[in-house]
């Protein structure tokens, strides 16, 4: 169920494009409460942040979207990609999460050829050498489910200490 609570926007777990859409609306609504407006491309990016960055993110989490089935293959991909994400941005694997979704309902340019999407959450370590390394590494790793680099996105979110809970506090204290 979405809603506002306070100044902050609360959407549904699941990002779809009816959770952008109205999380864009609410999100331009919860700024306007509060005397701030907001452009539309300000208000997408807050709908954006809220519907990808779920009180259950950490630090860093790779999650991954795609119309292909992975099968018996999708363990490996998940176990690689761990160390890729590791790798890539500086971090303890230990530190890693990583979430796969295949069998998905994804069109792309009006086809349902292969594809993916893919989202990235860290604290720090976002910036183009580790975001081009990073998506060197995903490309290669979906190719092996014949997902042509093409078709696939890979969006990098940079988030603040304060926004990141962890084991009943924030990474800011």
């Amino acid at each position: 169920t979405g809603g506002l609570l306070g100044r902050h926007i609360v959407l549904p777990a699941a990002p779809s494009a009816t959770a952008l859409v109205a999380g864009t609306a609410a999100a331009a609504a919860a700024f306007a409460l509060a005397g701030t407006v907001l452009t539309p491309r300000a208000a997408m990016r807050a709908a954006v942040t809220s519907v990808v960055c779920d009180e259950e993110a950490t630090d860093p989490s790779l999650f991954v979207q795609t119309n292909v089935e992975m099968g018996e293959g999708k363990k490996a991909f998940m176990l690689a990609a761990s160390k890729a994400v590791a790798q890539c941005l500086g971090k303890p694997e230990s530190y890693v999460a990583v979430c796969v979704q295949d069998k998905q309902d994804i069109i792309w340019g009006g086809s349902d050829d292969p594809c993916a999407l893919c989202k990235v959450i860290s604290l720090g370590s976002i910036n183009l050498e580790n975001n081009k390394a990073l998506t060197i590494e995903v490309s290669k790793l979906l190719a092996e489910f014949q997902v042509p680099q093409n078709r696939i996105y890979v969006n990098f979110f940079d988030l603040e200490r304060q926004n990141v809970g962890y084991n009943g506090a924030t990474f800011a204290g």
